[in-house]
């Protein structure tokens, strides 16, 4: 499931960063959890669509930045996957300026 997540928000980052932007993908340790966060430079997010993008009565598929088209789905799963692991997903983005996907994952001490 974390392969998925990983793949899917990485594509999503590839797929809305111009030709020559950049993708970040970092992580950070904390005492109950692990955050990722995959970081572009892209197109960013309008805010109308920032607020139902993780909303599955209002699914919601646009295009990427070389017209490339998408079902809608992936984030919605994305988030399924997380949620079931006790983890948390966001977004933190700003239209013209990318975006931020960030996901969590706790710590399980053995």
């Amino acid at each position: 499931m974390l392969n998925t997540i990983l793949r899917n928000l990485i594509s999503n980052a590839i797929k809305f960063t111009n030709k020559d932007g950049h993708i970040d993908i970092y992580s950070e340790l904390n005492n109950t959890d692990i955050v990722i966060t995959i970081s572009d430079n892209g197109n960013g997010i309008k805010p109308e669509i920032l607020a139902r993008l993780f909303d599955i009565t209002k699914i919601q598929s646009t295009q990427g930045t070389n017209g490339e088209n998408g079902t809608g789905f992936g984030l919605l799963l994305c988030k399924e996957f997380v949620e079931k692991h006790n983890g948390k997903i966001w977004v933190e983005s700003e239209l013209g300026n990318g975006s931020n996907f960030k996901f969590t994952l706790p710590i399980i001490n053995s």
